[in-house]
């Protein structure tokens, strides 16, 4: 499939090494965002697209290192009813130094100590080596304003490693979400947001994607039935 309809936009994915997915819908329509966001590694502009939709008075920016990936992503923010609200640029956090912002999402790279996959593309987009969580880190230090937050999906396998690097960049968790695609699987994604401060009481909850029948759990579907046909 090249393309993947919501209800108030369709986002074109066949150019990009990272297709619509789970991970990028659930992340876009559970951070909290404000009125200038951030994503980092946008892909297709998926996420961008389901923050500028949220937050309706909202200046969305969108960094993406992958040419093809940001042609595209360009192409479905111009195609969208939000396209004066939504800017991209070809460039790696690293080097990017545009403004502040009081949010800040990102779904990204997580494989650390793995093979590369043999595409190239895909290589970038999954696994660490152009953008490792201690780089993600100080760089969202760098542009986070002072009562922003920056919210993030990861595999439940690399939480530690997050929460670390986290708190080495001065960030401290804020919203914490465990993920099951069923109940009675073991807890395969983290929804995690970080502030520059600590909350008085970190309250952790658990979600499930799917009933036995593999319906939406009553949580996924309020989560994202502004959203899903």
């Amino acid at each position: 499939m090249s393309s993947f309809a919501f209800k108030k936009f369709t986002v074109l994915h066949d150019k990009c090494a990272m297709k619509v997915g789970t991970d990028g819908i659930i992340l876009g329509a559970w951070a909290n965002g404000g009125k200038n966001i951030l994503d980092i590694g946008t892909g297709s502009g998926l996420i961008a697209l389901f923050m500028a939709q949220r937050f309706e008075n909202a200046k969305v920016t969108a960094i993406d290192i992958d040419h093809e990936s940001v042609l595209q992503a360009q192409e479905n923010f111009r195609n969208s009813i939000f396209s004066e609200r939504i800017s991209i640029f070809e460039i790696s956090l690293q080097n990017f130094r545009i403004g502040k912002y009081d949010a800040i999402v990102c779904n990204p790279p997580f494989y650390n100590c793995s093979l590369n996959n043999p595409d190239n593309r895909k290589a970038i987009a999954r696994h660490t080596e152009t953008l490792t969580y201690h780089d993600l880190f100080k760089g969202v230090s760098a542009l986070l304003t002072d009562d922003g937050e920056f919210s993030a999906i990861i595999p439940a396998m690399s939480r530690t490693e997050f929460d670390k690097e986290a708190i080495s960049a001065g960030l401290f968790p804020a919203r914490v979400c465990a993920i099951k695609t069923v109940e009675y699987k073991p807890v395969g994604r983290y929804l995690l947001s970080y502030k520059k401060y600590p909350v008085k009481q970190l309250k952790e909850r658990i979600e499930c994607l799917h009933n036995k029948d593999m319906t939406r759990t009553e949580w996924f579907d309020e989560l994202t039935r502004d959203f899903y046909l």
